[in-house]
């Protein structure tokens, strides 16, 4: 599964699909034996690129009213097996970053990611850009992988998501009329 494709999917979490985007999202999830745990996870520079006005609005009340703020957003996630126990959002360096904590009973909740025997793995498009890990990356030519040994306390990943190029919007302005 393509990483974009893969945060478009993980925005179930913090980003609705749509016209926000990120630069980077950073992954550290904690294992216990049993394979239960929790993740954090961080969203930078958050924006839109939305074209319009209204889609803009669509955007703002997307991130602020609805995933920052509401309880609706917590519990269609425990549907899903993650369990918020807190979301916040900051500008840190000029950026939007926005961050989730939540524990789950089976690391194959957090996105993607499989255990398969002794290892647990999360299969990427070879042009996904890993930027760093405490796994290992083997390459593929039509993906890629991190692998980590079943075992292993944390797993680690960064990974760019290729879209801080496009024309975007700032959403930094309107976070602290909402909170």
């Amino acid at each position: 599964m393509n990483f974009r494709v893969l945060i478009i999917v993980f925005a179930s979490l913090f980003l609705l699909p749509g016209c926000l985007i990120v630069s980077k999202i950073s992954y550290r999830i904690s294992l216990k034996e049993d394979l239960s745990g929790s993740a954090v996870v961080t969203f930078f520079d958050i924006r839109s690129d939305a074209v319009g006005n209204k889609e803009f609005d669509e955007d703002k009340k997307n991130l602020f009213d609805y995933i920052y703020k509401s309880d609706d957003f917590i519990q269609s996630l425990k549907l899903e097996g993650k369990f918020v126990q807190k979301r916040d959002l900051k500008i840190e360096t000029g950026k939007l970053i926005g961050s989730a904590v939540y524990e789950f009973n089976d690391v194959e909740k957090i996105e993607g990611i499989r255990k398969d025997g002794k290892y647990l793995y999360l299969t990427l498009q070879s042009d996904d850009e890993v930027l760093s890990t405490n796994g290992e990356i083997v390459g593929q030519n039509e993906f890629k992988r991190i692998i980590w040994t079943q075992g292993v306390k944390e797993l680690s990943f960064d990974i760019a998501s290729g879209q801080s190029q496009q024309r975007t919007k700032d959403l930094k302005p309107f976070l602290n009329k909402t909170q």
